[in-house]
């Protein structure tokens, strides 16, 4: 299977970091600390999201990470799998074939190979955008524990910090709890939704970030602790700003796989997707 054009290859800018420390983003960063804290509240930052605002966010492909159970940080992430590249290259054809997201204003990514290879095969079907990169959207930062299988981060750091145990707990120094993480998420998605007010934009994201954006738009009890959120690779989970709240319009929208002749690219689900407890 083809291999992915090199990030390079596109104009790949960083501006999310920067517009957050502009006035403009101070005031919203403020609000939306604000809207965090306390009783979480989230009428403050959503009373400043211009309504018609649209967030497409869309998992990565496939990634080594996945497939050889290890954990993709910043360090160790090397990017996608040829199932990656092609589940990436379907949704593409997909979005060149319906322009379901010809009104998008700009493509975002994180900084992590797995999310930046996606971005760049789904711009051949939005040439006209370039795809911008923010740490912000990263998936959660794991400290020291980058690199390690999961298996090596229990024996090394025991379970104090997964999903289901202790929200305050960070991974390994140096890394992220689950509370920070979730925060970080929705400050970088508020960030967005002011910056692109009005308008659509495509994030190119981690399932962390995707159901980082339910637990704060949904208001989930417990961090999300009481479900089991899992969106498929190349998925797509929409937002849309109504005037008084987020609609979600759609979540875990993987029709592009589900043709017969597409179904061999579905990710069998990992393990810890079916236990009654993690």
């Amino acid at each position: 299977m083809p291999q992915p054009p090199p990030a390079r290859s596109v104009h790949i800018v960083s501006g999310l970091d920067d517009f957050a420390r502009s006035s403009a983003g101070i005031d919203i960063l403020r609000t939306v600390t604000v809207a965090l804290s306390g009783d979480r509240s989230r009428n403050i930052a959503s009373s400043h999201v211009a309504p018609g605002t649209r967030l497409i966010l869309v998992r990565h492909g496939e990634a080594y990470c996945n497939t050889e159970g290890y954990i993709g940080g910043h360090r160790s992430c090397r990017g996608l799998t040829e199932r990656g590249v092609a589940q990436s290259e379907v949704l593409a054809k997909r979005i060149a074939r319906t322009q379901e997201f010809a009104q998008c204003s700009a493509i975002w990514t994180s900084v992590l190979p797995r999310a930046i290879e996606t971005a760049v095969i789904l711009r051949n079907a939005l040439p006209h955008l370039d795809v911008e990169q923010s740490c912000s959207l990263c998936e959660r930062h794991p400290g020291e524990a980058d690199g390690l299988t999961w298996d090596e981060y229990e024996q090394r750091h025991g379970r104090g910090a997964l999903p289901g145990d202790d929200p305050n707990a960070v991974l390994s120094e140096g890394g992220e709890s689950l509370i920070s993480f979730v925060e970080r998420a929705e400050e970088a998605l508020y960030l967005l939704a002011h910056r692109y007010a009005g308008q659509s934009v495509m994030i190119v994201t981690h399932g962390g970030i995707i159901d980082s954006s339910l637990i704060g738009f949904l208001d989930l009890p417990s961090h999300g602790n009481r479900v089991r959120l899992h969106p498929e690779h190349t998925s797509i989970t929409e937002w849309e700003y109504i005037g008084t709240k987020w609609r979600l319009v759609r979540y875990n929208d993987a029709a592009h796989l589900g043709e017969p002749e597409c179904k061999v690219l579905l990710t069998p689900a990992p393990e810890w997707v079916n236990r009654e407890s993690i």
